[in-house]
This record gives structure tokens, C-alpha cells and sequence, in this order.
């Protein structure tokens, strides 16, 4: 048997953890004269009971290390006991969503893929809203911690390859997962204050600017507004364009650069071909709406730019209707979002370093049909890439195309047309944000799916934010034998 005391203590206390981070959004309530206050106070208390009991009972069992299978079970079971109880203030308070419907909202935020369920947002109380800021905001630290720390030690969809990257370079500053955990999470914070700061200087309101500056730097998408971030114009959505790509690139090269170290953050294939595919896509679609549509080109530029970048990051700001560009820029989008980010960021989806090593195994397999006797090593960033990294990969790919196209026909037969059906399972596998489709509110909410429709997002959801292994694995028989 599989000694969980480990697992449930870490889970013990950080949802004692969110407890506290309810106190945030009751104090602004409290402040405003808003009785929404009173639910964030008995969430914030369930949250600390709960937590602080389940961490007390588990506590003798947590003073070692943990096993390869207790790092699995943590991962996922992070990611599952958290949204639970990030649930408890929008089913105690405003907007008083059904269980299911709050599940969806906090899973959602957790798992910063940003598609909503309420109709309504402006009129939320604003700790309803703020909370749903934290819960992105709180869902982007975690992953990059998962991705740093513990996703390589699991061998995750070739994540081993920055097993040895994540602690030898900074091993002679960081030596230890404790101290790159601080030095991530010190980042973390001052990537969002200098986004808050920004977005204030622009124009925002405080309240906004915070909230946005919570759901940009998290590439969550999440707004205190229906209509998105087509509220603000000009300036703003080049300043998102910004945080939304630094969002997106990995946290290890800003802990480097804190730290004098400077090259590697522009050397690396990630960041190099990341910022090369943005723009690629950026121009083809601006190019397409210039010669499609009567509109200034500095416009056509800022509004492409912006939706583009929102959705490749898997941010899910729209400022636009995306689905009204036309079939081409559609394609772009969709493509895109099955891209996402770097690894070790908040971006989500497939990754870039995965889409890399693809391409350079296709190189390497088309050279051997060239000359069979020929030894053609795969390299990535001036190192070999092993035999496993490269079938971890494969797998990879493979698992995320069959559980997308599993889960776009297990949503169709929910009773959802084609077209939502698919994009939805793209944004819940990819944690993109927008669906499109005739079901969809004419603000982006979903609240009129099924709840079939909605239990099968949120497990979409999870599994692609998890990098679907890491979950999968847990139902295979070999897992739970010693």
C-alpha cells in the first residue's frame, strides 16, 4: 500500500493556505459594505479546519521524502483538492452558482484556462471577482513549481530532459528545490506588481488593474468585465502583449537573469522559436484582415496582435469576436492554441520544446532514409537528446490527440453542435479559455452547456494542465503495486 500521509499532509496544508488567501477578497467586501464578506469568511474557515486537520492527522508520516508514486498522487491531487475548495465562496455567495456550475468557475481558474460560467461580471460583488483573480494567479505559481520540480522527476512527456537543467544551472546559487521555489515565487510576485503598476499608469482602475495583472502574468484570461479586455483600448492591450509573452516563457530564465546571468534566456530554442512563431502568426492574420476588410492597419495590427498572443499564450483575453475574422485567421487561432507556451510557464497546451523536438526527430529520421549507415544524433540547445526524451514526446502526442478527439465526440454527444463541441475540447485539453460556437453566450459564458458537458471540460481541463500522464498513469493496476 501506497503510504498517503505525505500527500495528504502537503494537500492539508496548502488548502489551509487558501484559507488565508480568503481573507483578501473579505477584506475588500468588508471594506465596500458588501455582505458577500460573511461567505468568504466561512469558506476561508472550512478551508482551515479542513486543511489544518487533514495536515495534523498526516503529520507523522510527512518527515522524509517522497516516492516517485506519492509525486504523482501530490500532482494531481493538488489539482483536484484545491478547485474543491476554491469552489466554497461563489457556492456560499455571490453569485451563488450551483455546485457544479462553482466547480466549473474554479477549476477554470485553477487550471488558468479562463472560460466562464457567469453572466453577470460586472455586477459581481468585487471579492467575488478578485477571487477569481487568486485562483488563476494561484493555479500559474503552482504549475511552474509542478514543472520545474516535479514533472522532470516523473519523466513526463520528455520533461525529464530539464530534470538535470533545472537544478545544475543553478545549482551553485540554488542548490536546493526549497530555494528555487522562493526564487520563483519572488519573480512571480514582481512580474504581477510591475503589471498592476503598468496597467494603472495606462488607465485601469485599481481594482482592474489588479485583478488583470493577477490573470495576465498567470496567462489565466479571467476578467472583472463581460465583455473581456475589449473595455480597454490602445495602449493597454499592447502592455497585456507583454506580461502575456513573459508570461509564457520559462521562469528558470528569469531566476537566471535575476541573477546577472543573461544569455541564456535569449539563447534558448523556446524563447527563440516562440517569439518567431507569435510573430508569424500575427502578421499572416493581419495580413489576411488588411486585404479582406476595410480597416486602418494600425488597428487591424493592434487588435491582431493582441488576440493572437492572448490566445497562444493560452491567456484567453478576447478585445474582439475572433470567430467573426473569417475561416483563415479561425484556422490560425485554433493552431495556435495547440501550440501554447514555453515549458516551466504559465503557458499551456502542448509547449514549444515538445513542437521542437518533433520537428527535429522528423529531421533525423528523413536524413537515416537518406543514408541508413549515417549516425545523425538529435540535439536540442547543443545537447543530446536521448532515445527516452524522444518517445516520452511521441507519447505525449499522441495521448493528446486521441483525448482531444475523445473528448470533442464525448461532448457532441452531449447534445452540442460540431463546431462547439470541438472547441470546446480544444480550449478544456489545450486550457486556452474562448469556445466558440451557437451555444456559447454572446459574452463567451458557457452557462448554458449541459453539466455533462461541463463535468467533461473540467476533466479536460485537469488532464491538460497535468500534461496528461501524470494523471493517466494513477488508473493503471502496476501504479498501486508496490
Amino acid at each position: 500500500m501506497i503510504d498517503v500521509r505525505p500527500v495528504t499532509y502537503v494537500i492539508g496544508l496548502l488548502v489551509a493556505a487558501m484559507g488565508i488567501f480568503m481573507l483578501f477578497p473579505l477584506a475588500l467586501d468588508h471594506a465596500a459594505g458588501n455582505p458577500n464578506w460573511r461567505a468568504f469568511l466561512q469558506a476561508s474557515v472550512l478551508c482551515l479546519v479542513a486543511g489544518g486537520a487533514t495536515a495534523l492527522a498526516s503529520a507523522n508520516g510527512a518527515g522524509g521524502g517522497m516516492t516517485l508514486q506519492q509525486i504523482f498522487l501530490l500532482t494531481t491531487g493538488v489539482w483536484v483538492a484545491m478547485p474543491a475548495f476554491g469552489a466554497l465562496p461563489l457556492i456560499l455567495g455571490a453569485p451563488g452558482l450551483p455546485v457544479i456550475d462553482a466547480l466549473f468557475e474554479s477549476v477554470s481558474g485553477m487550471t488558468t484556462t479562463g472560460t466562464t460560467v457567469i453572466v453577470g461580471i460586472d455586477a459581481l460583488p468585487l471579492g467575488a471577482n478578485l477571487w477569481r483573480g487568486i485562483l488563476q494567479w494561484l493555479g500559474g505559481l503552482g504549475i511552474v513549481i509542478v514543472a520545474l520540480l516535479f514533472l522532470p522527476v516523473m519523466k513526463v512527456g520528455g520533461m525529464q530532459f530539464f530534470r538535470s537543467e533545472g537544478f545544475d544551472t543553478l545549482g551553485k546559487v540554488l542548490p536546493r528545490a526549497l530555494d528555487i521555489s522562493s526564487a520563483l515565487i519572488q519573480i512571480y510576485v514582481w512580474l504581477t506588481v510591475a503589471c498592476a503598476m503598468t496597467y494603472f499608469a495606462l488607465g485601469m482602475s485599481g481594482f482592474d488593474a489588479v485583478m488583470h495583472a493577477l490573470t495576465t502574468v498567470s496567462t489565466g484570461g479571467m476578467s472583472s468585465h463581460d465583455a473581456s479586455f475589449g473595455v480597454f483600448q490602445g495602449p493597454l492591450e499592447y502592455a497585456a502583449v507583454v506580461f502575456m509573452v513573459l508570461g509564457s516563457l520559462p521562469f528558470i530564465r528569469f531566476v537566471q537573469l535575476a541573477q546577472g546571468v543573461f544569455q541564456p534566456l535569449w539563447r534558448d530554442p523556446q524563447v527563440r522559436a516562440y517569439l518567431r512563431w507569435n510573430l508569424y502568426a500575427v502578421l499572416a492574420v493581419a495580413g489576411y484582415e488588411v486585404l479582406t476588410h476595410d480597416m486602418p492597419a494600425s488597428l487591424v495590427l493592434r487588435e491582431t496582435t493582441f488576440n493572437i498572443v492572448s490566445t497562444f499564450s493560452g491567456t484567453g483575453f478576447s478585445s474582439v469576436d475572433m470567430s467573426a475574422w473569417g475561416p483563415f485567421p479561425f484556422v490560425v487561432l485554433i493552431i495556435v492554441g495547440l501550440i501554447g507556451g514555453c515549458t516551466s510557464s504559465t503557458g499551456c497546451s502542448v509547449k514549444v520544446f515538445r513542437y521542437l523536438i518533433l520537428f527535429e526527430a522528423i529531421k533525423v529520421q528523413i536524413k537515416r532514409l537518406h543514408n541508413p549507415s549515417s549516425v545523425n544524433p538529435l540535439r536540442y540547445d547543443g545537447r543530446t537528446v536521448t532515445q527516452d526524451v524522444v518517445d516520452s514526446v511521441i507519447v505525449f502526442f499522441t495521448l493528446f490527440i486521441l483525448t482531444f478527439g475523445v473528448l470533442a465526440v464525448a461532448l457532441s454527444l452531449t447534445g452540442l453542435e460540431f463546431k462547439t463541441a470541438v472547441t470546446a475540447a480544444w480550449t478544456s485539453i489545450a486550457n486556452v479559455g474562448p469556445v466558440f460556437g451557437r451555444e456559447v453566450g454572446s459574452t463567451g459564458a458557457v452557462h448554458g452547456f449541459p453539466d455533462s458537458a461541463k463535468s467533461l471540460m473540467m476533466a479536460g481541463m485537469l488532464v491538460g494542465r497535468l500534461e496528461l500522464l501524470s494523471v493517466y498513469v494513477l488508473f493503471m493496476r502496476r501504479f498501486w503495486q508496490n
